[in-house]
Protein backbone atom coordinates (compact mmCIF):
# COMPACT_ATOMS: atom_id res chain seq x y z
CA UNK A 1 0.00 0.00 0.00
CA UNK A 2 2.80 1.94 1.05
CA UNK A 3 4.61 1.46 -2.28
CA UNK A 4 0.83 2.16 -3.90
CA UNK A 5 1.36 5.14 -2.65
CA UNK A 6 4.47 6.23 -3.57
CA UNK A 7 3.85 5.30 -7.34
CA UNK A 8 0.72 7.89 -6.96
CA UNK A 9 2.54 10.51 -5.45
CA UNK A 10 5.67 10.24 -8.04
CA UNK A 11 3.23 9.94 -11.21
CA UNK A 12 0.93 13.24 -9.86
CA UNK A 13 4.54 14.76 -9.33
CA UNK A 14 5.69 13.94 -13.14
CA UNK A 15 2.41 15.13 -14.76
CA UNK A 16 2.67 18.20 -12.57
CA UNK A 17 6.50 18.95 -13.85
CA UNK A 18 5.49 18.13 -17.10
CA UNK A 19 2.80 20.92 -17.03
CA UNK A 20 4.49 23.01 -16.07
CA UNK A 21 7.55 22.55 -18.55
CA UNK A 22 4.79 23.03 -20.94
CA UNK A 23 3.37 26.29 -19.92
CA UNK A 24 6.56 27.49 -19.67
CA UNK A 25 7.13 26.79 -23.43
CA UNK A 26 4.68 29.37 -24.42
CA UNK A 27 5.88 32.83 -25.57
CA UNK A 28 2.81 35.33 -25.67
CA UNK A 29 3.35 38.42 -27.78
CA UNK A 30 0.76 41.27 -27.45
CA UNK A 31 0.20 43.93 -30.14
CA UNK A 32 -0.48 46.97 -28.12
CA UNK A 33 -0.14 49.36 -31.33
CA UNK A 34 -0.71 48.18 -34.76
CA UNK A 35 -0.69 51.30 -36.93
CA UNK A 36 1.90 54.20 -38.11
CA UNK A 37 1.99 57.91 -37.89
CA UNK A 38 -1.80 58.94 -38.57
CA UNK A 39 -3.19 59.76 -35.04
CA UNK A 40 -6.55 57.57 -35.29
CA UNK A 41 -8.16 55.73 -32.51
CA UNK A 42 -8.27 52.01 -33.27
CA UNK A 43 -4.51 51.84 -34.00
CA UNK A 44 -2.30 53.65 -31.90
CA UNK A 45 1.36 53.66 -32.59
CA UNK A 46 3.82 50.71 -32.84
CA UNK A 47 4.84 48.50 -30.02
CA UNK A 48 4.42 45.05 -28.97
CA UNK A 49 4.72 43.13 -25.49
CA UNK A 50 6.47 39.94 -25.79
CA UNK A 51 6.27 37.57 -22.62
CA UNK A 52 8.18 34.70 -22.08
CA UNK A 53 8.59 32.89 -19.01
CA UNK A 54 8.69 35.29 -16.05
CA UNK A 55 10.35 38.33 -18.10
CA UNK A 56 9.01 40.80 -20.19
CA UNK A 57 9.74 42.88 -23.12
CA UNK A 58 8.73 45.75 -25.11
CA UNK A 59 9.67 46.37 -28.70
CA UNK A 60 8.84 49.86 -29.89
CA UNK A 61 7.27 52.15 -27.96
CA UNK A 62 4.76 54.25 -30.41
CA UNK A 63 1.60 56.82 -29.18
CA UNK A 64 -0.63 55.18 -26.75
CA UNK A 65 1.76 52.14 -25.15
CA UNK A 66 1.60 52.83 -21.57
CA UNK A 67 -1.98 53.02 -22.03
CA UNK A 68 -2.68 49.73 -23.81
CA UNK A 69 -0.31 48.26 -21.31
CA UNK A 70 -2.70 49.74 -18.43
CA UNK A 71 -5.59 48.16 -20.55
CA UNK A 72 -4.05 44.67 -20.10
CA UNK A 73 -3.18 45.41 -16.87
CA UNK A 74 0.62 45.16 -17.21
CA UNK A 75 2.21 47.26 -14.67
CA UNK A 76 5.54 49.70 -16.37
CA UNK A 77 7.75 48.27 -13.18
CA UNK A 78 7.45 44.56 -14.77
CA UNK A 79 8.54 45.28 -18.12
CA UNK A 80 12.57 43.96 -18.01
CA UNK A 81 13.81 46.25 -21.03
CA UNK A 82 12.44 48.22 -24.22
CA UNK A 83 13.98 47.50 -27.89
CA UNK A 84 13.55 49.76 -30.03
CA UNK A 85 14.00 48.80 -33.88
CA UNK A 86 14.71 52.14 -35.07
CA UNK A 87 13.84 55.85 -34.03
CA UNK A 88 11.62 57.24 -36.71
CA UNK A 89 9.11 59.05 -34.19
CA UNK A 90 6.32 56.75 -34.77
CA UNK A 91 8.42 54.35 -32.59
CA UNK A 92 9.62 55.90 -29.78
CA UNK A 93 7.46 58.94 -29.38
CA UNK A 94 5.34 57.25 -26.58
CA UNK A 95 8.64 56.11 -24.69
CA UNK A 96 8.67 59.58 -22.45
CA UNK A 97 4.99 58.88 -21.37
CA UNK A 98 5.84 55.51 -20.52
CA UNK A 99 8.97 56.03 -19.00
CA UNK A 100 7.87 59.10 -16.76
CA UNK A 101 4.22 58.30 -16.28
CA UNK A 102 5.02 54.80 -15.54
CA UNK A 103 7.52 55.31 -13.30
CA UNK A 104 5.62 57.86 -10.85
CA UNK A 105 2.31 56.22 -11.13
CA UNK A 106 3.86 52.35 -11.09
CA UNK A 107 6.07 52.38 -8.32
CA UNK A 108 9.09 51.68 -10.90
CA UNK A 109 12.21 51.11 -8.38
CA UNK A 110 14.98 49.28 -10.70
CA UNK A 111 16.93 50.91 -13.88
CA UNK A 112 15.34 50.56 -17.38
CA UNK A 113 17.38 48.69 -20.06
CA UNK A 114 16.80 50.18 -23.32
CA UNK A 115 18.38 48.66 -26.36
CA UNK A 116 18.56 50.25 -29.96
CA UNK A 117 20.53 51.32 -33.11
CA UNK A 118 23.00 53.53 -32.82
CA UNK A 119 21.83 57.04 -31.84
CA UNK A 120 19.36 55.62 -28.83
CA UNK A 121 21.87 56.15 -26.07
CA UNK A 122 22.21 59.57 -27.51
CA UNK A 123 17.86 60.33 -27.55
CA UNK A 124 17.71 58.38 -23.77
CA UNK A 125 20.18 61.27 -22.78
CA UNK A 126 18.79 63.87 -24.44
CA UNK A 127 15.05 62.76 -22.67
CA UNK A 128 16.63 62.86 -19.48
CA UNK A 129 18.09 66.64 -19.54
CA UNK A 130 15.10 67.78 -21.25
CA UNK A 131 12.91 65.97 -18.05
CA UNK A 132 15.42 66.59 -15.49
CA UNK A 133 13.46 69.27 -13.72
CA UNK A 134 10.48 67.15 -13.33
CA UNK A 135 12.63 64.29 -12.42
CA UNK A 136 14.29 66.36 -9.67
CA UNK A 137 10.76 67.94 -8.85
CA UNK A 138 9.59 64.01 -8.16
CA UNK A 139 12.29 62.71 -6.33
CA UNK A 140 12.59 65.42 -3.78
CA UNK A 141 9.16 65.12 -3.15
CA UNK A 142 9.92 61.57 -2.74
CA UNK A 143 6.77 60.79 -4.97
CA UNK A 144 9.21 58.79 -7.42
CA UNK A 145 12.14 56.14 -6.49
CA UNK A 146 15.67 57.22 -7.73
CA UNK A 147 16.28 54.13 -9.08
CA UNK A 148 13.21 53.50 -10.96
CA UNK A 149 13.56 57.07 -13.42
CA UNK A 150 17.20 55.26 -14.32
CA UNK A 151 17.86 54.48 -18.14
CA UNK A 152 20.83 52.13 -19.29
CA UNK A 153 20.99 52.97 -22.57
CA UNK A 154 22.83 50.71 -24.96
CA UNK A 155 23.87 51.03 -28.97
CA UNK A 156 23.64 47.91 -30.39
CA UNK A 157 25.00 46.33 -33.73
CA UNK A 158 24.05 42.87 -35.47
CA UNK A 159 24.00 39.66 -33.22
CA UNK A 160 22.71 38.33 -30.28
CA UNK A 161 21.80 41.43 -27.53
CA UNK A 162 20.30 39.95 -24.50
CA UNK A 163 20.40 36.05 -23.10
CA UNK A 164 18.94 35.64 -19.97
CA UNK A 165 17.14 33.07 -17.84
CA UNK A 166 16.62 30.63 -21.24
CA UNK A 167 16.03 33.72 -23.07
CA UNK A 168 17.40 34.88 -26.24
CA UNK A 169 17.07 38.00 -28.11
CA UNK A 170 18.69 38.66 -31.42
CA UNK A 171 19.05 41.33 -33.44
CA UNK A 172 19.49 41.30 -37.13
CA UNK A 173 19.47 44.33 -39.66
CA UNK A 174 16.71 45.03 -41.87
CA UNK A 175 16.48 47.33 -45.74
CA UNK A 176 14.59 50.57 -44.47
CA UNK A 177 16.90 52.88 -46.38
CA UNK A 178 17.94 55.45 -45.61
CA UNK A 179 17.38 54.65 -42.37
CA UNK A 180 20.47 52.94 -41.27
CA UNK A 181 20.84 50.52 -39.20
CA UNK A 182 16.94 49.35 -38.68
CA UNK A 183 16.27 46.36 -36.95
CA UNK A 184 14.25 43.07 -36.62
CA UNK A 185 14.39 41.18 -33.55
CA UNK A 186 13.82 36.89 -32.80
CA UNK A 187 12.97 35.92 -29.67
CA UNK A 188 13.77 32.05 -28.99
CA UNK A 189 12.70 30.96 -25.63
CA UNK A 190 12.17 26.72 -24.53
CA UNK A 191 12.38 25.65 -28.22
CA UNK A 192 9.75 28.45 -29.13
CA UNK A 193 10.60 31.16 -31.87
CA UNK A 194 8.90 34.57 -32.67
CA UNK A 195 10.48 37.44 -35.28
CA UNK A 196 9.57 40.90 -35.50
CA UNK A 197 10.05 42.77 -38.59
CA UNK A 198 10.31 45.97 -37.87
CA UNK A 199 10.13 48.37 -41.12
CA UNK A 200 11.31 46.88 -43.75
CA UNK A 201 11.18 46.50 -47.73
CA UNK A 202 11.86 42.83 -49.12
CA UNK A 203 14.69 41.85 -46.63
CA UNK A 204 16.67 38.65 -47.57
CA UNK A 205 18.62 39.30 -44.23
CA UNK A 206 15.04 38.80 -42.18
CA UNK A 207 14.18 35.50 -44.65
CA UNK A 208 17.39 34.20 -43.30
CA UNK A 209 16.71 35.27 -39.68
CA UNK A 210 13.51 33.71 -40.01
CA UNK A 211 13.59 30.71 -41.37
CA UNK A 212 11.45 28.13 -39.86
CA UNK A 213 10.32 30.46 -37.44
CA UNK A 214 7.16 29.68 -34.99
CA UNK A 215 5.35 33.61 -35.30
CA UNK A 216 6.51 35.94 -37.44
CA UNK A 217 5.27 39.67 -37.07
CA UNK A 218 5.24 41.30 -40.34
CA UNK A 219 4.94 44.68 -41.62
CA UNK A 220 2.80 45.91 -44.26
CA UNK A 221 1.82 48.64 -46.64
CA UNK A 222 -1.31 49.02 -48.70
CA UNK A 223 -0.81 51.08 -51.97
CA UNK A 224 -5.11 50.99 -52.18
CA UNK A 225 -5.11 52.63 -48.56
CA UNK A 226 -2.29 55.23 -50.08
CA UNK A 227 -4.20 55.63 -53.13
CA UNK A 228 -7.55 56.31 -51.17
CA UNK A 229 -5.62 59.43 -49.64
CA UNK A 230 -4.94 60.80 -52.93
CA UNK A 231 -1.21 61.42 -51.43
CA UNK A 232 0.80 63.24 -54.59
CA UNK A 233 2.18 60.39 -56.79
CA UNK A 234 5.78 60.82 -55.88
CA UNK A 235 4.86 61.23 -51.70
CA UNK A 236 2.82 57.50 -52.96
CA UNK A 237 6.10 56.21 -54.51
CA UNK A 238 8.53 56.84 -51.73
CA UNK A 239 5.59 55.56 -48.79
CA UNK A 240 4.81 52.26 -50.75
CA UNK A 241 8.88 52.12 -51.71
CA UNK A 242 9.97 52.38 -47.70
CA UNK A 243 7.70 49.36 -46.71
CA UNK A 244 6.62 45.71 -47.86
CA UNK A 245 3.54 45.45 -50.08
CA UNK A 246 1.47 42.12 -49.36
CA UNK A 247 2.64 40.29 -52.62
CA UNK A 248 5.82 40.73 -51.28
CA UNK A 249 5.29 39.84 -47.73
CA UNK A 250 3.36 36.58 -49.65
CA UNK A 251 7.15 35.72 -51.14
CA UNK A 252 8.88 36.15 -47.79
CA UNK A 253 6.04 33.96 -45.99
CA UNK A 254 6.62 31.29 -48.94
CA UNK A 255 10.46 31.11 -47.93
CA UNK A 256 10.28 31.47 -44.47
CA UNK A 257 7.52 29.20 -43.83
CA UNK A 258 6.26 30.21 -40.27
CA UNK A 259 3.68 28.44 -38.68
CA UNK A 260 1.49 31.73 -38.20
CA UNK A 261 1.99 35.50 -39.93
CA UNK A 262 0.89 38.56 -38.54
CA UNK A 263 0.65 41.87 -40.07
CA UNK A 264 1.08 44.65 -38.00
CA UNK A 265 2.71 48.29 -38.32
CA UNK A 266 -0.03 48.98 -41.08
CA UNK A 267 0.45 51.68 -43.41
CA UNK A 268 -2.09 53.28 -43.86
CA UNK A 269 -3.71 52.36 -40.52
CA UNK A 270 -6.99 52.59 -42.58
CA UNK A 271 -6.19 49.69 -44.36
CA UNK A 272 -8.87 47.19 -44.29
CA UNK A 273 -8.45 43.33 -43.98
CA UNK A 274 -9.58 43.16 -47.93
CA UNK A 275 -6.72 45.38 -48.43
CA UNK A 276 -4.15 43.18 -47.13
CA UNK A 277 -4.99 39.44 -47.04
CA UNK A 278 -6.55 38.91 -50.33
CA UNK A 279 -3.28 39.86 -52.32
CA UNK A 280 -1.12 38.13 -49.50
CA UNK A 281 -3.70 34.91 -50.46
CA UNK A 282 -2.79 35.26 -53.89
CA UNK A 283 0.70 34.06 -53.45
CA UNK A 284 0.66 32.52 -49.81
CA UNK A 285 -2.10 29.33 -48.54
CA UNK A 286 -0.05 29.49 -45.09
CA UNK A 287 -1.81 30.82 -41.96
CA UNK A 288 -1.96 34.32 -42.05
CA UNK A 289 -4.24 37.57 -40.31
CA UNK A 290 -4.33 40.76 -39.79
CA UNK A 291 -3.29 42.27 -36.49
CA UNK A 292 -5.13 44.59 -34.21
CA UNK A 293 -4.32 46.25 -31.47
CA UNK A 294 -4.26 44.11 -28.52
CA UNK A 295 -4.73 40.75 -30.14
CA UNK A 296 -2.84 38.10 -28.26
CA UNK A 297 -0.69 35.44 -29.87
CA UNK A 298 0.70 32.40 -27.56
CA UNK A 299 2.95 30.21 -29.29
CA UNK A 300 3.21 26.82 -28.00
CA UNK A 301 2.75 23.86 -28.66
CA UNK A 302 -0.40 25.24 -30.56
CA UNK A 303 -0.75 28.99 -31.54
CA UNK A 304 -3.77 30.87 -30.16
CA UNK A 305 -4.91 33.95 -31.25
CA UNK A 306 -7.61 36.10 -28.73
CA UNK A 307 -8.64 39.45 -29.36
CA UNK A 308 -9.34 41.92 -26.74
CA UNK A 309 -11.56 45.22 -27.73
CA UNK A 310 -9.11 48.08 -27.73
CA UNK A 311 -11.81 50.42 -25.79
CA UNK A 312 -10.18 54.04 -26.13
CA UNK A 313 -13.10 55.73 -24.10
Amino acid sequence: MIIFRKLIGFALCFIFLALIDVQGQIIKVTLLGTGSPSPVMERFGPSILVEAGEQKFLFDAGRGSLQRLTQINVKYREIQGVFFTHLHSDHVVGFPDLWLTGWLTGQRIAPLQIWGPKGTKKMMSNLEKAFEFDIKERISHDTGSPAGVVIKAEDIKEGVVFEKNGVKITAFEVDHAPVKPAFGYRIDYMGRSVVLSGDTRYSENLIRYSKGVDLLIHEVVSPEAIARMKFPADLAKTIIGYHTTPEQAAAIFSLVKPRMAIFSHIILPTATEQDIIPLTRKNYAGAVELGEDLMVIEVGENIKISRLTAKTN
